[in-house]
């Protein structure tokens, strides 16, 4: 008898729900609110209140499409941590209703774990590759860049971060100086397939170690492109798509030459990319070259489980389910932490 598991998903602007069989997937549905695009960046009051509107549909979706009952469940995991509070008190008292109306166990979920863990979410033919342990995986997203060493499922270690803003953050950033619709980040991959990466160059920081900033990059490009304009009020325009390709080849370089070194660093050749950057096509170019060039085993999530989804949540809850890792209905969640 299979191990069904209910994932919920609430962190940031993203309802979703998603039920394993054991960590096989059975469905993964996620409602998107779009009423954040006008605002240019996710509004909180405006995401809490749009999760309390979806939560229930989802949920009922996500069990109709893996063809189970919720009395067929076998516990709820849920997104305690880190996100937006309002946001997170959705799934979490959803989670602690479900739990308790059920007599289930409650199974809490850092987020961040989750994006690392989607790599174990087996398709239904369980042809998937999974990474061995130890691996390295480099986790960027718009709200966190991280290089961690993964031991075992629950077992892992931060050894490099960024000390001021994330990845996902400046491609948005860079999208919003240009006048790109939200999200940036994509509207950036997408020009970025038709421009020259090496058209315009822009400063690289200098961080000792495997930590990150980008903070000085952002600052390069907004002062890149205020001197331009002075010259050119249609400059962006003319230039957009080599724009977008010559920032996402700095934003790319810069991760990949700190992975490279954290590969020298700790011998690991095991390498996986997680969380919502890791869909950006030119990370995952350069990721594919360095398999070709230094011979390592690469892990790259399929799309679907690269932005924030349950499907990841569910599979963390699988994992935390074998170990009787079971939560409290008293667990507040939490807007910051790592793991």
């Amino acid at each position: 008898m299979p191990c069904y598991i209910l994932g919920i998903e609430s962190s940031c602007d993203d309802t979703a729900a998603a039920v394993t069989a054991d960590d096989v997937i059975m469905s993964n549905v996620t409602a998107n609110q779009e009423i954040h695009a006008s605002f240019g960046g996710v509004v909180p009051e405006l995401a809490s209140r749009a999760h309390q509107q979806n939560i229930i549909p989802v949920i009922h979706a996500a069990l109709q499409k893996a063809n189970i009952s919720k009395n067929q469940l076998s516990a709820v995991a849920y997104t305690r941590g880190p996100g937006l509070l309002g946001s997170l008190l959705v799934g979490a008292s959803f989670a602690k209703a479900f739990s308790m109306g059920l007599s289930i166990p409650l199974i809490e979920i850092n987020h961040l774990q989750a994006h690392i863990l989607a790599h174990f979410i087996r398709n239904a033919s369980k042809t998937n590759p999974i990474p061995s342990f130890p691996f390295l995986c480099l986790t960027v997203s718009g709200g966190h860049t991280q290089l961690v060493i993964v031991k075992d499922h629950f077992d892992m270690h931060i050894i490099g971060q960024t000390i001021d803003d994330a990845a996902g953050e400046t491609f948005d950033k860079a999208a919003k100086i240009m006048g790109l619709p939200y999200p940036g980040g994509p509207v950036v991959d997408k020009l970025a397939a038709e421009g020259d990466p090496a058209r315009f160059t822009f400063s690289k920081p200098s961080v000792p170690g495997l930590d990150f900033s980008f903070s000085g990059l952002k600052t390069s490009i907004l002062y890149f492109l205020r001197d331009r304009l002075k010259e050119d009020e249609h400059f962006i325009e003319k230039n957009k798509a080599d724009l977008c390709a010559s920032i996402q080849r700095t934003i790319v370089d810069i991760l990949l030459l700190k992975l490279e070194k954290a590969v020298l660093q700790t011998g690991i050749t095991e390498i996986a990319i997680a969380g919502g950057v890791s869909a950006n096509s030119g990370l995952r170019s350069g990721l594919q070259n360095l398999r070709q060039t230094r011979g390592w085993n690469i892990y790259i999530p399929p799309l679907a489980y690269t932005t924030d989804n349950a499907a990841m949540i569910a599979v963390s809850g699988y994992f935390k389910f074998l170990k009787k890792d079971f939560a409290s209905q008293s667990a507040a969640p939490y807007a910051r932490s790592s793991f």
